[in-house]
């Protein structure tokens, strides 16, 4: 049985139904009208997205992390033409901060269960996470509305003050600078903040805990010349060594309650099925 085959099978007895539709589409034929409609019941009527679309966040109420779940999901589908688009927009232009971006997590959190690293003041600021990653695909795929010009904006102004970053930054920053139609500036930043960025990467497949490797940086190729093809064939390696005897792969992050595990299992599983596919280690259908 091949990767591919083991996966699936590791799929029908642990994910979500969201993530055995996602493998279906992407993998089997499987009509992507299905995820979207499943997606749909993730999102709530002020646009944003809750109900454990991200794991970690149990509750009902929106936050704008969530949006960046959905936005992936729908990146995969090339399907920005989704109304779940604009409605999330317009949630994402309610909970923005007035320097442009929209904070990592709202006080709001306080009122769901949810891991206990989702923490927050009463009155955070923009952050890069996800405000970075969400304008980026908006970005790609042509979407024009009144929320993207400030949240722009808000992204060149956080990465120009940028010295120190964390990785979930770090990765973000990567994600807009790919992403950004602004190809002379983005190279401009990208060459200024390459080492910077480089410098918060796990370049050793084997580093324990919560590390960041260069493929979560680069899950498809990018634009950016961030990672030399030796570097990403040595961990494309590592990452089909680490299919499990059930056939996924799930988060070297704490797994906080035993549901989150057959949670987060099944969407980093077909995460990393898209991965390797975008290298070329997988069949193209």
């Amino acid at each position: 049985m091949d990767a591919l085959d083991r996966a699936e099978t590791y799929l029908h007895l642990n994910a979500r139904l969201l993530d055995r539709l996602r493998f279906a589409a992407l993998f089997r034929g499987g009509d992507p009208r299905r995820v979207l409609e499943t997606l749909r019941c993730y999102q709530n009527p002020d646009g944003g997205f809750g109900h454990a679309l991200e794991p970690d966040l149990r509750g009902p109420g929106s936050q704008p992390e969530p949006v960046e779940v959905a936005f992936w999901i729908l990146d995969e589908l090339d399907a920005f033409d989704s109304p779940m688009v604009p409605a999330a927009c317009d949630y994402l232009a309610a909970v923005t901060t007035p320097d442009g971006g929209v904070p990592f997590v709202l006080p709001s959190v306080r009122n769901d269960p949810r891991a206990p690293w989702w923490q927050t003041a009463d009155d955070p600021p923009g952050s890069l996470v996800p405000t970075a990653s969400l304008a980026g695909l908006l970005h790609k795929h042509g979407v024009s509305h009144p929320w993207l010009g400030p949240a722009t904006a808000f992204c060149w102004s956080a990465i120009a003050a940028m010295t120190e970053p964390n990785p979930y930054e770090a990765r973000a920053v990567v994600t807009f600078l790919d992403l950004t139609p602004e190809r002379d500036r983005a190279e401009r930043e990208f060459a200024r903040l390459r080492e910077t960025i480089l410098a918060t990467v796990a370049l050793d497949p084997d580093t324990p805990g919560d590390a960041h490797f260069p493929l979560d940086f680069a899950p498809a190729p990018l634009r950016l010349p961030l990672f030399d093809q030796d570097v990403l064939d040595h961990h494309l390696d590592a990452l089909l060594a680490r299919q499990s005897a059930e056939g996924g792969w799930n988060g070297n992050w704490p797994m906080w309650t035993p549901l989150v595990e057959h949670e987060w299992g099944g969407h980093v599983t077909v995460h990393t099925l898209r991965t390797l596919r975008a290298y070329g280690r997988l069949p193209s259908s």
